[in-house]
């Protein structure tokens, strides 16, 4: 790689963080739960997430009572989603601590990662109107398309760079990561914001998970809390997990703005596609992009301390990627199962699982796994039943989505 090259790539880091889960708001509460391994697994009971003659009981992690930040417009909140509030809750966090009020509105950037991801508050519409399609609200035509959630933010924070969403399934999160170190590599914007939106699930979608085999079934239906297995013999699909994550990324060159302290450079990336609109996952292809990232970070397979892997409790999907993580020489690292704490994200799971590394690198401590009772391979460095302690040095990101979608990050503590 060229000198250029190498000092364009190890410059850019992440100065602000925001994160709105099940298991807390703001990430003070959200590090000390998932250190301490608490989770809100059970039968969901948000409107419209079980089928209306009562045959369902899907599982999942549902966010309590949300905080929005002072500045949110308040006539605007009264027709926003969920996902869009969760967004803008999230997204303000992130802002503040990278002091983004002091950078010229033009030169700041706003990626979402998702796509589709308002479906509940879609099909809740649809059954309130049916009956009375006159009077549907004509804020519906903006509403329904995902890039409201653009147009939220940049209203409410004067963002006048570059906004959009972009659709990677369960790795969008991570894909929009890329996407916005890349925006400010081009010099598109001098500082983006890279959001994982709430994928907001109805019943439908979770009916459609569970029939494809991909969401775990209610075979622990007298205890929820034990069906989130990642990495696990007893694994059958994943659970769902309401999530949101937000990254403001730049240069360090830029970060100088007082108060601004980056948690991690990010040293190396890459995405590539198998060519195949399934589900399945794709060994060759996870393989390439962990090798990938780790030529363009320069580091070697023994220099990764800790991996975050995708990790979702998928019967071939966690077989595949412990696969791919020991063919590359990477079977020494430390690794945990974020998803085991909060679920599946979908298209917010990458963002937020990056918010949960780079928060246990400031911390000097590894969450543990939950349900990781019997390891569906035993010579792994597993952090399994309680929080340790590790300095993390250097990091990687695993993120996968439906489509042939493999993605990997590899962090550098700063």
């Amino acid at each position: 790689m060229p000198d250029s090259e190498t000092s364009e790539t190890s410059d850019m880091v992440v100065t602000g963080l925001g994160v709105t889960s099940s298991i807390g708001q703001g990430k003070t509460a959200f590090i000390t739960a998932l250190l301490a391994g608490e989770h809100k697994f059970d039968v969901m009971k948000r409107p419209g997430r079980q089928s209306p003659d009562g045959t369902t009981a899907f599982f999942g992690a549902e966010i309590g009572d949300l905080t929005l930040p002072d500045t949110a417009p308040r006539n605007e909140l009264r027709t926003a989603s969920l996902s869009a509030k969760v967004a803008l809750a999230t997204l303000d966090e992130a802002w503040n601590e990278a002091h983004l009020s002091d950078v010229d509105p033009k030169r700041i950037g706003l990626v979402v990662g998702g796509s589709n991801f308002q479906q509940r508050e879609l099909l809740l519409t649809q059954q309130k109107y049916h009956n009375k399609l006159d009077y549907l609200r004509p804020t519906y035509a903006m509403s329904f398309m995902d890039s409201d959630l653009c147009g939220l933010c940049t209203q409410t924070y004067g963002i006048r760079g570059l906004a959009y969403t972009m659709g990677g399934a369960s790795a969008s999160g991570q894909a929009c990561i890329i996407q916005a170190i890349e925006a400010v590599r081009s010099g598109q914007v001098d500082v983006c914001i890279a959001l994982g939106a709430l994928m907001d699930l109805s019943y439908w979608e979770c009916q459609g998970f569970r029939s494809l085999g991909a969401m775990g079934s209610d075979n622990f239906a007298e205890d929820p809390g034990l069906a989130c297995r990642p990495f696990d013999r007893d694994r059958n699909g994943f659970i769902y997990g309401e999530n949101c994550g937000a990254l403001v990324i730049e240069r360090s060159k830029t970060a100088t703005r007082t108060g601004v302290k980056p948690y991690a450079r990010l040293a190396g990336w890459a995405m590539e596609m198998d060519g195949n609109r399934n589900p399945n996952p794709s060994f060759e292809g996870e393989v390439s992009v962990i090798k990938q990232a780790l030529k363009q970070a320069q580091l070697s397979p023994g220099q990764i301390d800790y991996i975050n892997p995708h990790g979702t409790g998928s019967t071939i999907g966690d077989e595949t990627e412990l696969s791919a993580i020991a063919h590359c020489g990477l079977r020494h690292a430390r690794i945990n199962a974020t998803k085991s704490v909060i679920g599946h994200g979908l298209s917010a799971a990458g963002a937020i699982e990056m918010v949960a590394t780079l928060l246990q690198m400031r911390t000097g401590q590894l969450h543990p796994s939950r349900n990781l009772d019997n390891p569906m391979a035993a010579d792994y460095d597993w952090v399994r039943r309680a929080a340790v302690e590790h300095n993390i040095e250097n990091a990687l990101k695993m993120s996968m989505g439906f489509g042939g979608i493999n993605t990997a990050i590899c962090l550098q503590k700063y």
